[in-house]
């Protein structure tokens, strides 16, 4: 049996912009050995999509409940995607 690839797009609202969110997404993302991208949206929100083995990204899934010092996570939404098979995590502007 072989390790399970999945795609979730997740997007994080709530003050998520301004705090370094988007650069702590990717350095954690990279821990985990993540592909996707993370970028801010115009209205405040946060989007991302992460590629990986399931039990990855689903950590990812906990950090962005959290995110980084400074931010105050208001909601957490994610669902699943086909797996676009991504070269490294970026932020995208």
């Amino acid at each position: 049996m072989g390790i399970e690839i999945v795609s979730k797009r997740i997007v994080v609202a709530g003050r998520v912009q301004g705090v370094w969110y988007r650069g702590s997404m990717q350095q954690y993302a990279d821990q985990l050995g993540l592909v996707g991208w993370v970028k801010n949206l115009p209205d405040g929100r946060v989007e991302a999509v992460a590629e990986g083995p399931a039990e990855e990204v689903r950590a990812l899934l906990r950090w962005c409940a959290t995110g980084p010092p400074g931010a105050r996570v208001a909601e957490v939404l994610s669902n699943d995607q086909p797996v676009s098979g991504f070269d490294e995590f970026s932020v995208r502007y």
